[in-house]
């Protein structure tokens, strides 16, 4: 097992060039491969260009394997091959759509890891369409041996939770259906950005979807007609997935002059995860849309103040939309020391790794207790635990290596296990941050709800922090803040009333940090102060 030791990089007007986004990149390539099926032969040749696919796992494999059928194709080969996609899960799901329509016999597997994801939904799906599609081992689960052929088409119903790649799997391969598709969607439909980016990238290729909110219990119908794609050139945005652990190591810069450039992104893009500029502004990070002197759109990050509120109530998200936001979120607001309760995450369990379980195992390194809730719910309401100094273990997931990296803004270094997870969507990302010194020893929190003075990730998360000298509120830890009796809220009240106003936003973050609630009664008063402080 590989390690690397990062430090924090310099952000004064830093530019950045991110990766393109991986899920247009794979929605576009599996579009223009289908609009190259024609009269149920696959010809590839003299396709437009496309212009900036990502170069992640993801998309390379999905650019593989779709020059494995060109050549196949080609070649008149007949025989049965095998389609390798690695660890890519997006990969699988549209891969194994394409295939079913594609002619050729083929066997698409992957990983270990892979072979255990869950993929039933989809085949059943398929199957119902017309699809030839049979198990190569465990029911339910890749390798799967299909039988491409043309489909007749039809109507599809599947709950709304369902991981959105099923939806996009279905929706891209609906033109190319004899009777068009019909897909229903039932009860809370997830991650419904992602949805509508594949139904904008369709009608980009000449597809006609339609969408309407359905009845009798189906939340929503779209349906595809038949008549194939129209081959275009296309050019992919930048990833703003990746721009979010840019926002993270911004918000937790330590420099109140932080900036960084990110060119490529705009305020109109098809991502769903461009409301990461919503999510952080809260958290410090102010983003502008610019463009250059070529007329190129460009972002700029610059730090701001937390938004008061947040250090007397927790910051709530719902994240059905914006799955792949909760690491990097999650992870800020507990260095930040910030409260939390983020809920919609109930499909992180099928990620590339259990992503709840993931998070509060590494979390708690660095002494940070985080609780789920209701199998969808992270919540962290202060509770601190004993850190160790191990690495951050990664899961095979490169989303827990880049979001857990930013931690050195404040710890001035951390270590990360297999590093080389990144290059699923981002192999870059590593070349933008400093290696630490090997003989750096990262930093470690005490676990003892105190701003300690040792070189700990308290202390570090409190740098600029001036400790107060009230000991005594600390026998307050694990009191909710609407339990305290009138005698103690007078307590609190005392000690507002003899600090000076610009005192207040500290010795707030001061309480956070030792597990402190302040009184509800007074959060009104202190978010006046700090807010009148920073106005």
């Amino acid at each position: 097992m590989s390690t690397i030791k990062v430090a924090a990089p310099e952000l004064r007007e830093r530019r950045i060039i991110l990766p393109s986004s991986k899920s247009i990149s794979n929605r576009v390539l599996v579009i223009r491969a289908l609009s190259a099926l024609g009269s149920g032969v696959f010809c590839y040749d003299s396709l437009p260009e496309l212009y900036n696919i990502s170069e992640c796992d993801d998309s390379r494999v999905v650019v593989k394997a779709l020059e494995q059928l060109a050549a196949e194709a080609e070649k008149g080969v007949s025989s049965e091959s095998s389609v390798d996609i690695g660890a890519a899960g997006t990969a699988m799901r549209f891969m194994t759509a394409l295939l079913a329509v594609c002619p050729g016999v083929h066997t698409i597997t992957g990983t270990e890891r892979m072979r255990h994801r869950p993929i039933h939904l989809l085949v059943e799906a398929l199957r119902h369409l017309g699809a030839d599609i049979s198990y190569a081992g465990e029911e339910g689960f890749p390798p799967l041996r299909i039988s491409g052929k043309a489909l007749e088409g039809g109507r599809v119903r599947l709950a709304g939770s369902v991981s959105s790649q099923y939806v996009s799997a279905l929706l891209m391969i609906g033109p190319v259906l004899r009777d068009g598709l019909v897909l229903e969607l039932t009860g809370k439909v997830v991650s419904r950005p992602y949805i509508d980016m594949t139904v904008a990238i369709m009608s980009q290729f000449g597809a006609q979807v339609g969408i309407a909110d359905g009845e009798d219990g189906t939340a929503l119908v779209l349906k595809v007609l038949p008549g194939g794609y129209r081959p275009v050139a296309y050019t992919v945005e930048s990833d703003w997935s990746a721009a979010s652990y840019w926002y993270e190591m911004v918000s937790l810069a330590t420099d109140d002059r932080a900036s960084v450039i990110l060119p490529g992104l705009t305020c109109d893009s098809l991502q769903g995860d461009s409301r990461v500029a919503e999510y952080f502004e809260p958290l410090g990070v102010r983003t502008e849309y610019l463009f250059d002197s070529e007329g190129k759109p460009y972002v700029r990050l610059s730090r701001i103040p937390v938004r008061p509120q947040l250090l007397v109530s927790p910051y709530v998200l719902n994240l059905v939309n914006q799955p792949d936001l909760a690491q990097t979120l999650v992870v800020t607001c507990c260095i930040l020391g910030i409260k939390f309760g983020f809920t919609g995450l109930e499909n992180l369990r099928i990620k590339e790794t259990d992503r709840l379980t993931a998070l509060r195992t590494e979390l708690a390194k660095l002494g940070f207790d985080v609780e789920e809730e209701n199998g969808d719910t992270l919540v962290w309401k202060g509770g601190r635990c004993v850190s160790n100094s191990k690495a951050i273990d990664t899961y095979e997931d490169h989303r827990m290596a880049m979001a857990f990296a930013p931690v050195a803004m404040r710890t001035g270094s951390i270590s990360i296990n297999d590093p080389e997870v990144v290059s699923k969507s981002y192999p870059t990302f590593w070349n933008d941050i400093p290696k630490a010194d090997e003989n750096t020893v990262d930093a470690e929190c005490c676990g003892m709800h105190e701003v300690c003075e040792k070189d700990s990730l308290l202390a570090a998360v409190s740098r600029d922090i001036e400790y107060y000298e009230d000991e005594e509120l600390d026998r307050f830890r694990g009191v909710k803040s609407d339990e305290y009796l009138p005698p103690e809220i007078e307590e609190f009240q005392y000690i507002l009333e003899t600090m000076r106003e610009d005192e207040v936003a500290g010795w707030m973050r001061s309480l956070t940090l030792r597990g402190v609630a302040l009184p509800d009664e007074l959060k009104d008063e202190v978010l006046m102060i700090i807010g009148e402080r920073r106005q």
